[in-house]
């Protein structure tokens, strides 16, 4: 006889031999414990669940997965590794302007040993760059102070316009683009300009010039930051950031030629409003509900939906049968997109070919809203009411059904997040965002970076109009 079996004899036995009135007060007792028991199957559940979460199924960075982490393989794309055709490919050009010349002519003959003389009309050309050696450029202003023969008033001489502090414009945009651009920490910072520049500054004055650079670039980013409330789309995502030790956020608004940071100590609908301002125009996002301030049409990212869809088809049940489905429709539905995106389908054959597969979808997350598995219904009910918002990019030209150009834009911001921990004032926060501003928004237009800030600097200390990070027409 197994223990199970001896268990339920002697269950039996000791229930057959006691009073009614002792078997309703078994049962009374065995209520609580019941229900301690389901709560704490819920608790295992919810822990269990918790504990597979990965980049595959949840909002996780891939750097959080665990060893082990199974990945999704990819499909082959057909296509050999390297540049495709049509991409235009890349080599170093010969520089038109030199600043030494050696001519190169062999003495005697490679075979014969016989002596050669003339000149090759056109020389095989072979060109070697090197840095020159960086020595600091320091201007010494000798202001004389001179005393008035009439009145006796001694006058000191002035600074030119523009000489402010101990640092010019050059380098003190260059320690901007080391901490703000590079992610340098102050103190790495200082050892480069010591070690390549020659120049030593203490921390106090690289967190100076850091301010100045801030001021410099700032009415700049406020003008970026307007224009891209005007644009016809644009993207939104948030990150944690720390701000004083403390959990603040830093939020993106990404446009094909301009893109914005903005630190906030929260998030919530005042961040967000802080962000799209007067935005109208379509946005993409993922389903966050501080998102939802925006009255104008929406495209929710596919990419987090692939990842919900992923999470169902693991949680058990009638949810990993109506999950795996969602999935493999939703993967049909990508695919059949990258032909719109490639140029071998139409949009009109696309819309009419998936019409089909939107249904389904449909049909299936209604059929998720009631399988029985709580985070499985409330996961569909969300998606459900927001249902229009994930075929925008099927109607609207220049729409993409991923959220992937602030992701691209925040990961520099993630990996100096982890290197500086964040900043520690509100001032430094406002450098960040501007750097990051200025950083990505001249990278997406191939404006080089380096000049813009020291011109940005040399007209903030000339009390001239810093220049501008809108789109230049060409």
């Amino acid at each position: 006889m197994t223990l199970s079996e001896r268990v339920g004899r002697l269950t039996r036995e000791a229930l057959q031999s006691r009073s009614k009135d002792e078997l309703i007060d078994l049962v009374l007792a065995l209520v609580p414990l019941v229900e301690r028991v389901a709560a704490l199957e819920r608790e295992v559940a919810q822990l269990k669940a918790r504990l597979a979460q990965n980049s595959q199924n949840s909002s996780k960075p891939p750097s959080t997965d665990p060893p082990g982490t199974q990945r999704s393989p990819k499909e082959p794309s057909g296509r050999a590794p390297g540049g495709q055709p049509g991409h235009p490919g890349t080599s170093r050009r010969l520089a038109t302007k030199v600043d030494a010349v050696v001519e190169l002519k062999p003495a005697r003959c490679g075979r014969c040993g016989r002596a050669l003389k003339g000149a090759d009309p056109h020389p095989h050309r072979h060109q070697v760059t090197e840095l020159p050696p960086v020595v600091p450029h320091i201007t010494e202003y000798r202001r004389h102070t001179l005393v008035c023969g009439g009145c006796g008033h001694e006058t000191r001489a002035g600074l030119p316009e523009g000489v402010v502090g101990q640092f010019g414009p050059r380098l003190l945009a260059t320690v901007g683009l080391l901490t703000g651009a590079y992610h340098l920490t102050k103190r790495t910072a200082q050892e480069v300009l010591r070690d390549l520049f020659a120049v030593r500054m203490s921390l106090g004055a690289v967190s100076g010039a850091e301010r100045t650079v801030s001021a410099a670039l700032a009415a700049a980013v406020s003008e970026a930051h307007e224009w891209t409330q005007q644009q016809r789309s644009a993207h939104a995502d948030e990150t944690g950031w720390r701000e004083r030790r403390r959990l603040a956020w830093l939020w993106v608004m990404a446009t094909r030629l301009v893109t914005v940071f903005k630190v906030h100590a929260r998030r919530n609908r005042e961040a967000a409003r802080a962000l799209l301002g007067r935005f109208h125009g379509v946005l993409h996002s993922d389903r966050w509900a501080a998102y939802n301030i925006h009255t104008g049409m929406r495209q929710l990212c596919w990419a987090h939906l692939l990842r919900d869809f992923t999470a169902m088809s693991e949680a058990g049940g009638q949810a990993t049968r109506i999950g795996r489905r969602l999935l493999r429709r939703a993967k049909r539905v990508l695919k059949r997109w990258h032909r719109v995106r490639d140029g071998t389908w139409s949009r009109k054959r696309f819309f009419r070919c998936t019409a089909y597969l939107r249904r389904k979808i449909e049909r299936d997350l209604a059929a998720g809203a009631q399988c029985g598995h709580a985070k499985t219904e409330h996961t569909c009910r969300r998606i459900l009411k927001f249902s229009t918002a994930l075929w925008t990019f099927a109607q609207k030209p220049g729409v993409e059904p991923t959220n992937n150009a602030p992701k691209r834009a925040i990961r520099p911001a993630v990996l100096w997040r982890k290197r500086s921990f964040g900043t520690h004032s509100e001032s430094g926060s406002r450098f960040a965002e501007r750097m990051l501003t200025t950083f990505m928004t001249l990278k997406q237009q191939q404006r080089p970076i380096v000049d813009h800030v020291r011109e940005a600097c040399q007209a903030f200390l000339q009390g001239h109009r810093a220049p501008s990070l809108l789109p230049i027409s060409r």
